[in-house]
Formats: C-alpha cells, structure tokens, sequence
C-alpha cells in the first residue's frame, strides 16, 4: 500500500517536535497566572490537539478562552521544543528519497514556523498549515485537504503522519493513509484504539514502511 504514497505530511507537535513537556508546563502556568484550578487527571485523560474541546474538558469558560491561547503561547515561547529523537535523519531521509513532505499542525503560525525554522528541517517541506489557516479544527479534514490541494497530491499517494487519535480520524476523513506514531502526549495511549494503516513505536521506524 505504502508503494504508491509521494507525499508524506506530518502532524508537529509530538511527531516531529518533542514539546509534551513544554506544553503541560505552559498550560499550569496559564492556569495558575488566570487563578484556576489546572486538573492534570482530567488534562491526561481528555488530551487533545484541539485546544477548544480539550479548554471545554477542563472546565475553563468559554470567554476566558482567547485570554488562556494568549497566556499559554506567552509560557510556551520562553522555551523552544526540540525534534524528537531521530526526526531530523529520519526526514532528511526520506526527502532524499524524492517523497514530498508538509506539516498540518494545530499549533499557531508564528510558533510552529519559528521551531521548524529554527531546526534542521527549514528547507524540507513544501506547505505548512497552522491553526489560523482553518476554519475548523482537527478531527476535520480541512486543513490536511488545504495541504494536499497546495502540494498538488492526490488523496491516495499521501499519507499522514500523527501521534494524537484526531491525527488519525482527520487522515481517514480526507481518504489518505493513516500512520500512528507513540509521543510523549497522553492522547498517545488512545492511538491504537483509532485503528490506524501503520503503528509505530518510534519515528525512526517510518523508513521501514517509505
């Protein structure tokens, strides 16, 4: 199946940024500055790259939302996430292997850009799509259609890359191969139950499937 795949586009954070870290820090910060309460259970248990159901989740007003993105972003940009372990040869790899490569992240333009500008990954992929650039929000298909259409790739020679079960159902929706990759993000624990074309335990281990 995955002979027929050219382009192969990535989810950032966890898959290709190791930021789980960083983005619990930035979040009981944001808690802590607005003066609520940061229930880590329901945080780990309820995970998601959709910032709005995961805010919904944990309790925190509707009207208090846009202040927690600006405050969270505030914490998060006094660190800088690094590649997971492997990301940069793994990808570097497979872009010498003449496979067409682009990100469709959750994240915000200006931080998402500035991480892959500020890695060994600059000059590898041909679109980026970021949060501002969608209407609608993972699981929707949206903003991976958006990239296929920039890159000019038909469904069934791409795949996408992600470690959240959204990463997955979002890749089902638009029809392209769906590939599962464990991160340190708790939602990492619900992968396998989305049913997944490939798992893998390690991104390292994409080049043994492209």
């Amino acid at each position: 199946m995955s002979r027929s795949i050219r382009a192969l586009i990535f989810d950032w954070d966890g898959t290709l940024a190791d930021s789980a870290h960083l983005g619990l820090a930035a979040f009981q910060k944001t808690f802590d500055e607005m003066g609520v309460v940061f229930p880590q259970d329901i945080y780990e248990n309820t995970y998601s790259p959709n910032w709005y159901s995961l805010y919904e989740a944990l309790g925190l007003p509707k009207d208090k939302w846009q202040i927690a993105d600006e405050v969270w972003l505030r914490h998060y940009g006094e660190e800088t996430a690094q590649l997971v372990e492997g990301a940069a040869e793994t990808l570097l790899d497979l872009n010498h292997k003449g496979y067409r490569l682009g990100v469709v992240s959750s994240g915000s333009e200006s931080r998402v850009c500035r991480e892959i500008a500020q890695s060994s990954l600059a000059s590898v992929f041909e679109t980026v799509i970021c949060n501002e650039h969608t209407s609608n929000k993972k699981p929707h298909p949206e903003g991976l259609e958006m990239a296929l259409q920039r890159m000019g790739s038909k469904p069934e020679e791409s795949a996408y890359v992600g470690d959240a079960p959204e990463d997955i159902e979002m890749g089902k929706r638009a029809r392209v191969l769906t590939v599962a990759v464990h991160s340190n993000y708790p939602s990492s624990a619900r992968l396998l139950s989305s049913k997944p074309d490939i798992y893998l335990k390690s991104l390292v281990e994409l080049t043994d499937h492209f």
